[in-house]
C-alpha cells in the first residue's frame, strides 16, 4: 500500500508552527500521539473530507460532533447565507434567538430557560458558577476523565487533550483553584455516596452522561438514576454535560434516552449546526439567578449569533423531521461488530464501546468502564491503526482518548467499506 501525497499539508503545518503554537489550534489535531503530520482541510463533501492534496477520507471525526448530517449540508448553508445578506452580528437580541431557545425548551427534557453562548467550555463554566450560585456552595463534583471544557476549574483529571498527551493538569491552573473541584472515578455511585455523606459544601455533580473524552464510555446500570437519587437527597445540583451527546443520542440526548432529568444541562457542537454556538439551560427557578434577573454574572458579545442561530435552528428542524437516530443505531453498532470480528480474527486485543453514534476501538483486551481502564489502552497500538486507516481513506479521531462520531451522510456501503477497511488495518498492524 502506496502512502498517500500529502506534500502540501507538511508545507502548511512547517509554515503553521512558526506562527501558531505547535502549528494548530487545538491541541489533539497536532496528530503527536498518532505521529506523522497533521491534515490540513481543503473541504468537505458530506460523508468526506478533502486534504489539500486532493485525498479524499471517510470522516469519523465530524468536526468532533456537530456534523450529525454530513458536510456542507445544503439547508444549513443555505440558512446560514439568508442570515448573514441581513448582517452578521448586532449585539442585540433578535427574534431568532428567541425561537431558537423555545426549540431547545421544547426538545430537552427539564431545560424551561436556557443561555445561547459561544462554546462547551463557556456552558459549562457557566453552570457550575450558575450551580455556586444557587445553592451558595463552593465545591464541585466531577469524574475522572471527564472534560467539561478548559476553564481552569475544570482542568482536573479531565481526559481529552490532557490524557492524549499524558498530561495531569494544565501549567498556570493554581492549585487553589482547582481545590474545590473533587474528582471521583465514573461509574463509582459508592464513592459519590460516601463523599455526599462526609462534605456539606458540595453544590453540584458534574459528568459528561456519555463520555467521549476518554474514549466512548457508557454510564453503567443504575449509575444516572442512583446520582439522581443522591443529589436529591443531599440538597446538591445534578449537571449533565450533553456537549457531545445533545441532540446525538436523541433528539432530547442523554437525557432523553437514559430518561434521568438533571437540574442543569449544558449543549453544545450539533446544536449550533457546525457554527460556533452553545447553550446551558434547566429549571426555571434556577436559570433565574442568572444576570439580569439573578446574580450570577455572565455575559457574551456575540452570544446568540444570527448565524449560528440559524444554523441550530436548522439542525434542530431536520432532526425532529427527519431524525436520524434509527439509521445511526443500526449502521454503527453493525460496524462496531464488524470491528470486533475483524480485529479478534487479526490477533488484535481490543473493547469496542458504543453509545448510539459514538464510539471508540481502545487497543485493550478488558472492559473499559472508567478512566482507569481506558488508560490500560496500548497507544502505540492505536496509533498504528490510525495511520493505517488513514492512508486507507478512513479519517479517525487522532487519540485514543476521543470518541469517534458517525454522520448519516455515511451510506450503509460506505460503512461496510469502513469496517473492511478496518479488518485491514487490523492485519497490518
Amino acid at each position: 500500500m502506496n502512502t498517500p501525497n500529502r506534500t502540501r499539508s507538511a508545507e502548511l503545518f512547517a509554515r503553521a508552527q512558526k506562527v501558531i503554537p505547535g502549528g494548530v489550534n487545538s491541541p489533539v489535531r497536532a496528530f503527536r500521539s498518532v505521529g506523522g503530520d497533521p491534515l490540513f482541510i481543503e473541504r468537505g463533501e458530506g460523508a468526506y473530507l478533502v486534504d489539500v492534496d486532493g485525498n479524499r477520507h471517510l470522516d469519523l471525526v465530524g468536526s468532533w460532533g456537530p456534523l450529525i448530517y454530513g458536510h456542507a449540508d445544503p439547508a444549513i448553508l443555505a440558512a446560514i447565507a439568508d442570515a448573514a445578506s441581513r448582517g452578521t452580528t448586532f449585539g442585540a437580541s433578535t427574534e431568532a434567538e428567541v425561537l431558537f431557545a423555545e426549540k431547545i425548551c421544547a426538545a430537552v427534557p427539564g431545560v424551561e430557560k436556557v443561555r445561547l453562548v459561544s462554546s462547551g467550555t463557556e456552558a459549562a463554566m457557566s453552570f457550575l458558577r450558575v450551580a455556586r450560585g444557587y445553592t451558595g456552595k463552593t465545591k464541585i463534583v466531577k469524574f475522572e476523565g471527564c472534560y467539561h471544557g478548559h476553564s481552569d476549574a475544570l482542568l482536573a483529571k479531565a481526559g481529552s487533550g490532557l490524557a492524549t498527551f499524558g498530561l495531569p493538569d494544565s501549567a498556570g491552573v493554581p492549585a487553589a483553584v482547582t481545590a474545590a473541584t473533587l474528582t471521583l472515578p465514573f461509574n463509582d455511585l459508592d464513592a459519590v455516596a460516601t463523599l455526599l455523606e462526609s462534605d456539606n459544601d458540595i453544590a453540584a455533580v458534574a459528568l459528561e452522561v456519555v463520555a467521549g473524552n476518554m474514549g466512548c464510555v457508557a454510564p453503567a446500570p443504575g449509575f444516572l438514576a442512583g446520582l439522581r437519587a443522591l443529589t436529591k437527597e443531599h440538597g446538591v445540583l445534578l449537571l449533565f454535560d450533553e456537549v457531545m451527546t445533545g441532540f446525538r443520542l436523541a433528539y432530547g440526548g442523554a437525557t432523553e434516552r437514559f430518561g434521568v432529568t438533571p437540574d442543569l444541562c449544558a449543549l453544545g457542537k450539533i446544536v449550533g449546526g457546525g457554527l460556533p454556538l452553545a447553550a446551558y439551560g434547566g429549571r426555571a427557578d434556577i436559570m433565574d439567578c442568572v444576570a439580569p434577573v439573578g446574580a450570577v454574572y455572565q455575559a457574551g458579545t456575540l452570544s446568540g449569533n444570527p448565524l449560528a442561530v440559524a444554523a441550530g435552528r436548522t439542525m434542530l428542524k431536520r432532526l425532529r423531521d427527519e431524525p436520524p437516530y434509527e439509521y445511526l443505531e443500526t449502521q454503527v453498532t453493525r460496524l462496531c461488530e464488524r470491528l470486533r470480528n475483524h480485529a479478534k480474527s487479526a490477533g488484535v486485543p481490543v473493547t469496542v464501546n458504543q453509545v448510539g453514534s459514538m464510539f471508540t476501538v481502545f487497543f485493550t483486551d478488558q472492559p473499559v468502564t472508567d478512566y482507569a481502564s481506558a488508560k490500560t489502552s496500548d497507544t502505540a497500538k492505536f496509533g498504528a491503526f490510525f495511520r493505517e486507516m488513514l492512508n486507507r481513506g478512513v479519517y479517525l479521531p487522532p487519540s485514543q482518548f476521543e470518541a469517534a462520531f458517525a454522520s448519516a451522510a455515511i451510506t450503509p456501503e460506505e460503512y461496510d467499506r469502513i469496517a473492511e477497511i478496518a479488518g485491514e488495518a487490523f492485519r497490518a498492524i
